[in-house]
């Protein structure tokens, strides 16, 4: 009858000998992790990489203005940092034609613009991250941005994070905005198509103008009295078409010629519009 609270007692004095002893043994935290724990709350330094590009094309380089970029805190919306991305388009042939995997870098394989920025973080942070551009055409601004979850101290570089602008840069340069137009005469119209990184828009290219629809609209007031389908002329990338300047009593506030390209297998739209003033047919300048 002794035996079992005997056993017990030994036991339970075994047990608070065990704890003691373990107790003793274990290690008291370092110098090192002390501190390193008393900078847990520290800013860490986090570099973020930005590419903006023109969908199915190349970077935002200098030859169309760059771009321009902010981060914005979701939570408190605070403007953490804006600048502008410059540089080079970057290679033709590695962003359009060489075949990648899906971890493989294809923007940063060269140089090519970018806009980088380190935030001093002290916690998980989501941004907004905005980008617009090309900014030496506001005619053709376009606007883009996302969500990004920001980790303090593990950095975005490489091909960072993409942005893609759609649409192109449309130009009507014959004739000039402005130019006052004789009635009855017969008048080529000429524009130029580019992608908004700049690329050459002409057939059996990479931007492959046969893809897509490109045409011009004559307007009076508010309607289209003339469409007109523009083809290649032959050179980079202008295409051309000709048309007949309305009577200037069929237009007394002038005409509108406004040049499209749509490409619906991409969803890049371009538009550019010119306004012109009508003359008399009988203020045409006399021949010698």
């Amino acid at each position: 009858m002794i035996r079992l609270p005997l056993i017990r007692l030994i036991g339970t004095v075994l047990l608070v000998l065990l704890t003691s002893i373990s107790a003793a043994f274990t290690p008291e935290p370092s110098e090192s992790e002390l501190e390193s724990k008393a900078h847990y709350n520290d800013p860490l330094p986090t570099t973020v990489l930005v590419r903006v590009v023109a969908h199915r094309s190349l970077v935002l380089g200098h030859e169309v203005g760059g771009a321009r970029v902010t981060m914005t805190d979701v939570a408190t919306g605070q403007l953490l940092v804006s600048g502008l991305q410059q540089g080079e388009s970057g290679d033709q042939t590695q962003i359009m034609r060489t075949p990648h995997l899906m971890d493989e870098p294809v923007y940063s394989s060269r140089p090519a613009a970018a806009f980088r920025a380190t935030l001093e973080l002290t916690r998980p942070t989501l941004v907004e991250i905005t980008a617009e551009g090309p900014l030496a055409y506001p005619h053709a601004l376009q606007r883009a941005s996302t969500t990004v979850l920001l980790i303090p101290g593990h950095d975005l570089t490489n091909d960072g994070i993409v942005l893609p602008l759609y649409g192109y840069l449309v130009q009507v340069e014959h004739p000039k905005p402005g130019e006052p137009l004789i009635a009855k005469e017969d008048v080529m119209l000429r524009a130029s198509v580019r992608t908004l990184s700049g690329a050459l828009v002409r057939p059996h290219s990479d931007w492959d103008s046969r893809k897509i629809h490109i045409y011009a609209e004559l307007v009076i007031g508010d309607r289209i009295v003339e469409r007109l389908q523009m083809f290649y002329s032959g050179e980079k990338s202008r295409f051309e078409a000709p048309f007949f300047v309305p009577l200037s009593k069929d237009a007394p506030d002038g005409i509108t010629l406004r040049v499209v390209a749509a490409d619906v297998a991409t969803g890049n739209f371009g538009l550019a519009s010119a306004q012109y003033p009508v003359l008399s047919e009988r203020l045409r300048p006399k021949k010698n």
